[in-house]
């Protein structure tokens, strides 16, 4: 029994610790998902060893800490996103239609055929922006629908699982697709016009992911998030970023993305809105996101019903309200971060050549 909760105290070490570090491989990266899973599985173990073990001995004593710190170590990543954290972006308090902004992102799941689910929805929330995510021709077909709602457009089918389509009810005046990284996984950079008249940048993204089908590191997504990060740090405009990231909102990543960007995220003091896996209730993440400047307050945001898809749908809603700018914080970059994405664009570059 000794050996046997030694060497899970060993494993739970490993979890915690191996994701510190800047490796890019998968089966790294892929540890910074399951946070909250392993923090109830570190409990359990933790509960076990006191009910089965003699809890003053050395040895019992040194796994217990180790154990203990495991699970505040776990914590301190995931309690931000939870009601019980400091709310980062303020509610609206002025509810001034023309400068609302209501957005839903949603990965259909290229083999995904409830086409009427997501359509059902949109007609309910009466969102501004439509944006789809591995949606290919045979979407693109279905949803061409929503037109006469959401007129403005800008559509890419693939069936590499990387398609996408944004349908806009308001004006779109530049609207660009980008392969930032790799070919055929694009991105949407575009303008936006408000009711009011006032303009928004919109970034729509999806990365590939780092997993052993795809890429074995997370390099290029990785990449692609600094890229945009660094444009938008030099961009004092009204900005939102929304997408599948194929990540969690507390990896390291993210928030190397967001400390470079200065991007707020709405969920902080909220709640996680998990939107993956939608079959799995043990196993869900929030890997659909959305971020904005420090111009916005939120208005709404939950996760919606289920579409057919394995991710389920992000609703929000923000205010563009510029007064908010002084009193709303993020995340505060370092030297550190500004020189490790550096070196994430360099050995990025370094793979392409």
């Amino acid at each position: 029994m000794e050996l046997t909760f030694t060497i899970l105290t060993i494993v739970v070490l490993l979890l915690s610790v191996l994701p510190i570090f800047n490796w890019s491989h998968w089966t790294v990266r892929s540890m910074d998902f399951p946070r909250l899973q392993l923090t109830l599985i570190f409990s359990c173990v933790l509960i076990s060893h006191l009910l089965l073990l003699e809890p003053n001995k050395s040895e019992s004593i040194v796994r217990l800490v180790v154990l203990f710190g495991c699970i505040v170590w776990q914590l301190w990543w995931v309690l931000p996103f939870s009601p019980f954290w400091k709310k980062e972006v303020h509610s609206s308090n002025n509810r001034e239609a023309a400068d609302t902004i209501k957005v839903i992102t949603a990965n259909v799941l290229t083999t995904n055929k409830e086409s009427q689910k997501l359509i059902d929805l949109v007609r309910e929330y009466q969102p501004d922006i439509l944006v789809t995510l591995e949606s290919d021709q045979w979407w693109q077909d279905q949803l061409d629908c929503l037109e006469d709602e959401l007129p403005f457009t800008v559509k890419c089918p693939l069936d590499n699982l990387y398609g996408m389509h944004v349908y806009s009810k308001l004006e779109i005046l530049e609207g660009k697709l980008n392969y930032l990284v790799q070919e055929g996984v694009p991105s949407v950079k575009a303008n936006i016009k408000l009711k009011s008249g006032r303009i928004v940048k919109a970034y729509f993204l999806h990365p590939a992911p780092p997993s052993p089908t795809e890429n074995e590191e997370s390099t290029e997504r990785d990449a692609e998030l600094v890229i945009v990060a660094r444009e938008i740090a030099n961009d004092n405009s009204p900005t939102i970023v929304t997408g599948d990231l194929n990540d969690v909102a507390w990896s390291k990543t993210t928030r190397l993305f967001r400390k470079i960007s200065g991007l707020l995220d709405p969920r902080v003091g909220r709640g996680m809105f998990n939107t993956f896996h939608a079959s799995y209730w043990f196993m869900r993440w929030p890997l659909d996101h959305m971020f904005h400047s420090e111009h916005f307050t939120v208005s709404n945001i939950k996760r919606l019903p289920n579409i057919g898809s394995d991710h389920f749908s992000l609703f929000t809603e923000l205010q563009l309200s510029p007064e908010s700018k002084s009193n709303q914080d993020g995340l505060d970059s370092t030297k550190e971060d500004r020189e490790f994405a550096s070196e994430v664009i360099d050995k990025e570059k370094a793979k392409n050549e």
